[in-house]
C-alpha cells in the first residue's frame, strides 16, 4: 500500500474511532452537544483566512445567558499576512475568539483599541487572563514595558466579553525590575487573589482589593523559586489547589522545549509540592510534567488554561509549536504558537493531559459546549500512556565501574587532564570542567562507548557535588549524552541554573536552515543527592525518526516521565559529561543498557 494511502486510511479510521467515542460520551443523553476536533483548532477570520497563532490563551464561558465561549490571546499578528500598509506585521492588542462548540472558533476583534496611557506606544500586551468579577469582565494582562520602567500587570474592564475593555487607569501590580508577567486570577471564599511572575523573580501571589483593580503589596507570597516557572494557572478540585506552570524557552522554533508542570497544595498560597513530594520553592525544584513533547509534530507545549466543559469534563487550552511549520510566513525566527485543546485526566488526585499521551495530532472527541437540560455526568474513556518495558541487560555495554580501570570499549572525545577522572572502586569520578558542549563551544570531554542498533534503554545513577541550595554555579552539570557528534546529540543532565538545580533534557542539531536554532531544552523531575537518569530509545523504521524519551528518579522517589525529542544520530554513542565550570565533581555509580520491549506500542504518538 502506498504511504499516502496508508496515511489516508489511518485518518479515516481515526475519524471513525473519534465519532464512535463521541457517541459514547453521553449514552442516552442527546442534550449533551459534542463534536470532534483536530489540533490545531480552526480559528476563522470573517474577512478571510485563519488565525494561526494564539499564545498564552485564557478562556471564559459567558455567565450572562450567552451560549458562547470566549478565548483571549497574547498580542501577536493573526497570521503572516496580517500586515500594515508599510508591510510590517500588525500586532493585535489581545485578539478575542468566540465559539459555540469549543472546537470551531471565530476572531471577533481585539480587546483594546489602544495601549493604556502608562505604557509606551510600542509595548506588547501579553498573557491575558479573563475573569468575571463583580458582574463585569476583567481582562488582566502583562505590560512588559511601562513608562515608569520595568514590567507590570494591568487590567481592562468591560460589560461584554468582546469589549471594548477600558484600562483601570494604572497597574494592578506596580512596575518592577523583576519579570512581573503572566497574571492569573482566582477567588477563594470571597477573597480575590492574583498570581503572577516569571523566571526572574519567580512566581508570587497577592490579594486584590475588593474591586479587583489593585493589589495589596503587603500580602505578597512567594509561590515558586526564581528561574524555573512562568504562566501560573491555579484551579481548585476537591480538597486541593493545583498550580499549573510552564518552564524553559517558549519560542525557539522547532527546538522549543516549553512544557507544563503541576504542583498542588491544600492552601491556595501553598506551599505547592509535586507528585514526588518536592516543593516548587526548593533549590532542587519540584514540578510533575503534565504536558510535554510526545514525538509527534507538536513541541513547545505550554502556558495553558484549565477549564470544565458544560458536562463537567476537564480540558486544557494551550499553545504549541509545529516543528515542521514553526514561523510566521516571511518572518523566520518569529515563532507562531497555534491554539490546541486536549482533555485533562485525573488519576490518584493528580492531573495529566490525555492520560500522559499529551498533545493529540489525530481527530478526537471534543468537549461538551452546551447542555440544554439539567447537567448529567458525561462518561468519557481516555487511553493512558504506557511505559516501555525493560528487557534483558546488555552486559557488553553495561558497566558497574567497580574494576581496576575503564573497560577498553570506553574512549574519550577530548581526553581530560590526568588526575581529573578515574575509578574509585565503586564508581566513576569525573571532575567538572570549565568547558561546554553547546553550539559552537565544543570544548568539553565526553567519555563514549557504542550504542545498540535496536531499541534500548540506557540509564546511569549519578550525583553532582553542587550544593542543593544557593546561587550561583551556572551552568555546572553532569549527566548522560546520546552522542552523534559535537553538533548532534541529546543530553540528560543534573544542572545548576542560578538558584535552581534541575534535570535538563536537551537536543542539539546541525545543519539547520538559516535563522533556525541549533539547541533547545526542556526539563524533567527534581534531582536528588543521587539521581537516576534514563533515556528510552525507540528506533524509527523507514522515514520515521528515532524517538528519545527521558525519565528521572531521585533516590527514594518515583520515576518522573519526561518529554520526547526526535533525532537522526549517525554513529550514535552513549556518553558521559561533567562540565560547565570547574570546582565540582560528577560521580557515576554505573551505566546500564537494556533491551526495550513494546517501543512501537508505548512510544508511537497518537
Amino acid at each position: 500500500m502506498h504511504a499516502s494511502t496508508r496515511r489516508g486510511l489511518r485518518r479515516v479510521l481515526g475519524t471513525l474511532a473519534a465519532l464512535v467515542a463521541t457517541a459514547l460520551l453521553a449514552p442516552g443523553h442527546a442534550t449533551a452537544k459534542t463534536t470532534t476536533y483536530d489540533n490545531p483548532l480552526r480559528v476563522r477570520i470573517p474577512a478571510g483566512g485563519l488565525v494561526e497563532t494564539c499564545a498564552d490563551p485564557s478562556i471564559i464561558k459567558a455567565p450572562t445567558g450567552d451560549r458562547a465561549w470566549y478565548a483571549y490571546c497574547t498580542t501577536d499578528p493573526l497570521n503572516g499576512a496580517d500586515r500594515n500598509a508599510d508591510g510590517s506585521l500588525r500586532f493585535r492588542l489581545i485578539p478575542i475568539l468566540r465559539s459555540t462548540d469549543l472546537v470551531n472558533w471565530t476572531y471577533v476583534g481585539d480587546a483594546f483599541a489602544s495601549r493604556p496611557a502608562w505604557m509606551p506606544d510600542t509595548a506588547g500586551m501579553w498573557a491575558p487572563d479573563i475573569a468575571f468579577v463583580n458582574g463585569r469582565y476583567h481582562l488582566y494582562f502583562t505590560a512588559p514595558e511601562t513608562k515608569a520602567g520595568g514590567s507590570a500587570i494591568g487590567v481592562g474592564v468591560s460589560s461584554s466579553p468582546t469589549g471594548p475593555f477600558v484600562d483601570s487607569g494604572g497597574p494592578v501590580v506596580e512596575p518592577s525590575n523583576r519579570w512581573t508577567f503572566d497574571p492569573d486570577y482566582i477567588e477563594v471564599d470571597g477573597v480575590k487573589y492574583l498570581f503572577y511572575g516569571s523566571y526572574f523573580g519567580g512566581l508570587s501571589a497577592r490579594q486584590l482589593t475588593p474591586d479587583g483593580l489593585r493589589s495589596l503589596p503587603a500580602t505578597q507570597t512567594q509561590i515558586a523559586i526564581a528561574n524555573r516557572y512562568e504562566g501560573a494557572h491555579v484551579v481548585r478540585r476537591g480538597g486541593f489547589f493545583y498550580l499549573f506552570a510552564s518552564a524553559t524557552d517558549c519560542c525557539r522554533g522547532p527546538l522549543t522545549g516549553y512544557s507544563v508542570f503541576v504542583g498542588r497544595s491544600a492552601n491556595v498560597l501553598g506551599p505547592y509540592v509535586d507528585r514526588d513530594g518536592q516543593s516548587l520553592l526548593q533549590g532542587r525544584v519540584g514540578g510533575t510534567p503534565v504536558l510535554s513533547m510526545n514525538g509527534n509534530r507538536w513541541v513547545g507545549l505550554g502556558h495553558n488554561t484549565v477549564f470544565q466543559d458544560a458536562a463537567g469534563g476537564w480540558w486544557t487550552l494551550y499553545h504549541a509549536v509545529d516543528r515542521f511549520d514553526p514561523y510566521f510566513t516571511g518572518a523566520t525566527g518569529f515563532t507562531k504558537r497555534p491554539l490546541l485543546l486536549d482533555p485533562i485526566t485525573w488519576r490518584n488526585g493528580w492531573p495529566d493531559v490525555r492520560g500522559g499521551l499529551w498533545a493529540s495530532d489525530t481527530r478526537q472527541p471534543g468537549p461538551v459546549a452546551t447542555v440544554t437540560k439539567p447537567r448529567k455526568k458525561v462518561k468519557r474513556t481516555t487511553a493512558t500512556a504506557r511505559n516501555v518495558r525493560l528487557g534483558k541487560l546488555v552486559p557488553q555495554l553495561s558497566d558497574e565501574f567497580n574494576s581496576g580501570g575503564l573497560a577498553s570499549r570506553w574512549s574519550w572525545v577530548r581526553q581530560p587532564a590526568a588526575g581529573t577522572y578515574g575509578l574509585t572502586g565503586t564508581s566513576f569520578r569525573f571532575d567538572t570542567q570549565a568547558a561546554d558542549l553547546h553550539v559552537d563551544n565544543n570544548t568539553a570531554s565526553v567519555l563514549v562507548q557504542g550504542a545498540p542498533k535496536h531499541d534500548y534503554v540506557v540509564e546511569t545513577r549519578m550525583r553532582l557535588s553542587v550544593p542543593p541550595e544557593g546561587c550561583c554555579h551556572n551552568y555546572v552539570q553532569g549527566g548522560l549524552v546520546l552522542y552523534g557528534g559535537d553538533d548532534n546529540f541529546l543530553k540528560l543532565a543534573h544542572v545548576s541554573i542560578w538558584e535552581t538545580r534541575q534535570t535538563e533534557w536537551a537536543k542539539e542539531l546541525a545543519p539547520v536552515p538559516a535563522g533556525w536554532p541549533r539547541y533547545g531544552n526542556t526539563v524533567v523531575g527534581a534531582p536528588g543527592d543521587w539521581t537516576t537518569l534514563r533515556v528510552v530509545v525507540c528506533r524509527g523504521t523507514g522515514k520515521r525518526e528515532t524517538t528519545y524519551r527521558a525519565y528521572t528518579r531521585r533516590d527514594g522517589g518515583i520515576w518522573v516521565r519526561g518529554g520526547v525529542w526526535t533525532h537522526r544520530l549517525e554513529n550514535e554513542r552513549i556518553g558521559l559529561v561533567s562540565m560547565g565550570g570547574s570546582g565540582f565533581t560528577s560521580e557515576f555509580d554505573y551505566v546500564r543498557v537494556y533491551r526495550a520491549h513494546e517501543c512501537a506500542r508505548a512510544e508511537r504518538p497518537r
